[in-house]
């Protein structure tokens, strides 16, 4: 009988680890230096870029440079007399504007609306923006409306529809242009309106249009009519070109206006030494004298008052 004999135990020995496989001829220190440089960091200076030292030198330069144009107020100086950078690039690229095309124009001048749309010899077609230049325009008061176009290489096209000088309004000291609904247009500071009929006192300007009624029924005389003066907002008192007021009737002023027309045209009365005429009432008019006049008439009635005693 064969004897029993225990299963030998198997002893579990650690597993090496798995070796690199070698190409073949290729030496083993081959691979082993590549695993060894590949696990140590190149030094700074040999990662940066070669000209890396150059452009920060440029920068620096260009910093220090812009810096004393700006605290030196040189880089004002310069936008000043060329413009901003962009426009003075868009200009040197040859979009500069070079013709500048107006149509409407009748109260303003051409600089004026230049100006108004902010053109000059510093802007260029590219960067001029057309839109804000329609807008800065129509905020000027004798503009109603505009349009603006930007023709390339270097023209713009401005067209204008102005509001209509209609006459002149002077209220609290103040001298206005104003359009025939009785609407603003300007302040005056120049003599380019004079030629407008003037209207003075509160809402003279909304009743503009009544005044120049009445100078159409003047006729001839009206060249003689300076101002006219809203009364209370009722009547009008008229200023004519020697002086002389004439107080007109709050009801049907352009018959009083006609019985003036006829004292001048039968008495001359415009070569009289008077003061004002009162033409408010219609059966009669009272004539206020000068002080000359008056002192003249006082003397000629006393003189023939005293004639009159001498012969009694």
């Amino acid at each position: 009988m064969a004897a029993f004999a225990p299963a030998r135990s198997q002893s579990r020995l650690p597993v090496p680890a798995a070796q690199p496989q070698l190409l073949v001829g290729e030496r083993p220190g081959r691979w082993l230096r590549r695993s060894r440089r590949s696990a140590i960091a190149l030094p700074l200076a040999q990662r940066l870029p070669q000209s890396l030292g150059t452009w920060l030198a440029l920068g620096f330069l260009g910093v220090s440079l812009g810096s004393g144009l700006v605290l030196g107020g040189h880089w004002q100086t310069m936008q000043d007399n060329y413009g901003e950078p962009r426009h003075m690039l868009a200009r040197a690229l040859g979009f500069g504007i070079e013709h500048v095309t107006i149509s409407g124009l009748s109260g303003l001048s051409e600089q004026e609306v230049l100006v108004a749309a902010g053109i000059d010899a510093k802007t260029s077609l590219v960067f001029f923006d057309a839109d804000e230049a329609r807008k800065q325009l129509e905020a000027t008061p004798l503009i109603r409306e505009a349009a603006v176009r930007k023709l390339y290489p270097g023209e713009v096209s401005i067209q204008l529809t102005e509001r209509e000088p209609y006459a002149l309004w002077q209220v609290k000291g103040d001298l206005f242009v104003i359009a025939a609904d009785g609407t603003v247009i300007d302040k005056m500071d120049d003599g380019r309106f004079a030629y407008l009929p003037l209207v003075v006192g509160s809402d003279a300007n909304n009743r503009a249009g009544e005044y120049l009624a009445l100078r159409n029924e003047a006729g001839a005389f009206a060249k003689h009519i300076r101002a006219a003066t809203l009364v209370s907002g009722r009547r009008w008192n008229l200023k004519l070109d020697n002086g002389m007021d004439v107080r007109l009737p709050e009801s049907k002023p352009e018959a009083a206006l006609k019985r003036l027309v006829s004292l001048e045209n039968d008495y001359r009365i415009l070569d009289k030494d008077l003061l004002a005429i009162d033409l408010r009432q219609p059966d009669r008019v009272v004539m206020r004298l000068s002080e000359e006049a008056a002192a003249a008439r006082a003397e000629q009635l006393k003189s023939k008052s005293k004639k009159k005693g001498g012969e009694a």
